[in-house]
């Protein structure tokens, strides 16, 4: 099969053939003709797969014909839950939008509002949004939706995972009843259909791969070692190794200010990215290490969705993360598009009961390997793979915050809150209003 066979038209193949994509995945083969055809989708997707371009395809292709939008109007909403995805969905609606008469912009916290609102005063065709920001502007007259005739719902397992089902809810409210929706999730979990059923009708249910598996063409494994020795560790794998685009996960901001000033030290470029770093800032460490003049990026979970590097050949795991899936959307950065990758992960004993859930929701024991002079004074126990089935989690709290939900999704997983430490604990009670609930 071939994307001319899709419906798309020259436009659209000119720019697709000028990214030096011939053949469609298999969401795109899916999704793209169903899109087209004005059904609502439901889709199963790990990242990797093509899925952003499953749906801006189409939808440029769908936008090509109807009425122009008039001003603070748009015609296409597409809502992701952080700031970077957002930008990457914007960038492939320009890649593969460069020859059509479209306008698009994108929206997100973090940066000044007042461009965001100027741009949409001439509307536009497709606005691409984090769902704080929209609200944000829907309440300064800065967007309307009468116009609007597709919804996409992009990453939305993860949005119900930071806490913004409730801004979900009041966005929906919003929008004329008649339009197109397409849902699009890692996984299709009972709360994913909870929401799908007041928001999708008649869809088409794509699945490209079972729940929670990661992906084939990665290689993993762990090197158990003690936690005061993980930087030092790290720093020889890269030497050694001589690795030069290298994404590492640290569990908290803290710990990935820290991790790159020590890469920093060792002459490895490094740069950290998280919700305390500004948004230029993210944007441009994230440019820096595409274009290979930063080594090494060290990321918290912001990061383990909507990034889209080519090759990106390894990922580390200096930290494991708290929320097993995590671990499979980390990895999943790495292997993409057919290409193999390594997913190498630092762990020491602390970090046990993290591995074994891991092991647990893959249904498979990660190789371990040991380099010489790091063997662990404190030994990881060996692991059992445990087959029982996983209980469903509840979803988190909405959060209230708006213009910069991303910081707050990103504080419930990256951060002990304050209540936590012993300082506070006797306050606990009486401060947890104001700094642990946020």
């Amino acid at each position: 099969m071939s994307f001319d066979s899709l419906g798309l038209s020259a436009a659209l193949l000119e720019a697709v053939a000028e990214q030096g994509y011939t053949t469609p995945s298999p969401i795109q083969a899916e999704a793209i003709p169903a899109v087209i055809e004005g059904r609502d989708v439901m889709a199963a997707a790990q990242t990797g797969t093509g899925k952003t371009a499953g749906f801006t395809l189409p939808l440029l292709q769908r936008l090509t014909k109807g009425d122009r939008p008039g001003p603070n109007q748009a015609r296409a909403l597409v809502l992701t839950p952080t700031r970077e995805l957002a930008a990457q969905v914007a960038e492939s609606v320009a890649t593969y939008g460069k020859n059509l008469p479209l306008r698009s912009t994108v929206v997100f916290g973090g940066v000044k509002i007042n461009p965001q609102m100027i741009k949409l005063r001439q509307g536009v065709d497709i606005l691409v949004a984090t769902p704080g920001r929209l609200l944000d502007l829907y309440q300064q007259n800065a967007v309307r939706f009468k116009q609007l005739e597709v919804l996409v719902l992009d990453e939305a397992d993860r949005m119900l995972d930071m806490g913004f089902i409730h801004d979900i809810r009041k966005i929906i409210a919003l929008l004329p009843p008649q339009r197109q929706n397409l849902l699009f999730s890692a996984t299709f979990s009972d709360d994913i259909r909870k929401l799908a059923k007041g928001l999708v009708n008649n869809p088409l249910e794509i699945s490209v791969s079972p729940p929670n598996t990661t992906v084939e063409s990665v290689e993993q494994w762990v090197y158990p070692v003690d936690k005061t020795s993980k930087s030092k560790l790290l720093t020889q794998l890269i030497i050694d190794n001589q690795w030069t685009q290298v994404l590492v996960f640290s569990r908290t901001k803290h710990g990935a200010n820290r991790l790159s000033k020590h890469l920093e030290k060792h002459r490895i470029n490094a740069a950290a990215i998280h919700g305390n770093k500004s948004q230029g800032a993210r944007t441009k460490a994230l440019a820096g290490f595409k274009k290979g003049d930063i080594q090494v990026l060290v990321a918290t979970d912001i990061a383990a969705r909507g990034l889209d590097i080519d090759q990106l050949p390894q990922v580390v795991n200096f930290d494991l993360p708290n929320v097993p899936e995590d671990y499979v959307h980390r990895i999943g950065r790495t292997g993409r598009a057919g290409a193999s990758g390594q997913a190498i992960s630092l762990v020491c004993a602390d970090e046990f009961k993290l591995l074994a859930d891991i092991e647990r929701l893959i249904q498979q024991l990660i190789s371990r390997k040991q380099i010489e002079g790091f063997e662990p004074v404190h030994p990881l126990p060996e692991s059992r793979l445990d087959r029982r089935p996983i209980r469903a989690k509840k979803p988190k709290k909405p959060k209230s915050g708006h213009s910069d939900g991303q910081r707050s999704g990103e504080n419930a997983r990256g951060h002990k809150p304050p209540g936590k430490n012993r300082r506070h604990q006797a306050n606990r009670k009486s401060s947890n209003a104001q700094s642990g609930n946020r």
